[in-house]
């Protein structure tokens, strides 16, 4: 499959679990999320969301151009699904203990994973989304919040993902590309 038919296949999906997120937004476990202001991802004079681009040599591998698209410069598009997989995200993460994931603009903590469950069941939960995926213990929220509808987002404009609640409760499906970054 080419490029832009996978990009367009990923645009396809990801619209539609938008679209249902939008239309049950009882479906998110509300008294956990903290919600955030449409302003914070106004346009800023730059053409980008967040005052600054990302950080030039992001963690893992990720592409600083791909993390300036997906996380500063749009509110709709993804990483292609399965795009950690490309990285050395699993060679670099500790597969025992916690690992804190920053924002690829800011350097402030996003999510810190994984707590509550295992490191296996973070990446296995991961693996089948074809993104990382976050529960609502692992945010920092003092950084983040979410908007109606679900997009996920930091404080700082950076567009992280979406907010996919499911059986288990929320989950933040997030770009690796937007929490590759180092600590401010």
């Amino acid at each position: 499959m080419s490029a832009p038919a996978r990009f367009v296949g990923v645009l396809a999906a990801v619209s539609a679990v938008v679209a249902f997120v939008r239309a049950s937004p009882r479906a998110a476990r509300m008294d956990s999320l903290v919600l955030g202001d449409p302003s914070i991802m106004r346009q800023r004079a730059n053409g980008r969301s967040t005052d600054r681009a990302p950080q030039g040599d992001l963690l893992y591998g990720v592409d600083a151009s791909t993390a300036d698209r997906i996380c500063t410069r749009n509110r709709h598009y993804a990483e292609h699904s399965g795009y950690f997989w490309t990285t050395t995200f699993l060679d670099e993460v500790a597969s025992y203990g916690e690992t804190t994931y920053y924002d690829s603009v800011s350097g402030k903590p996003l999510f810190v994973a994984p707590r509550g469950r295992s490191f296996d069941e973070f990446v296995r939960e991961s693996k089948a989304h074809g993104w990382p995926s976050f529960r609502d213990e692992e945010v920092v929220w003092e950084n983040v919040r979410v908007l109606e509808g679900g997009e996920t987002v930091s404080l700082a404009g950076t567009h992280l993902g979406h907010n996919l609640p499911d059986g288990k409760g929320n989950r933040y499906c997030i770009n690796l590309c937007c929490v590759a970054g180092r600590p401010a």
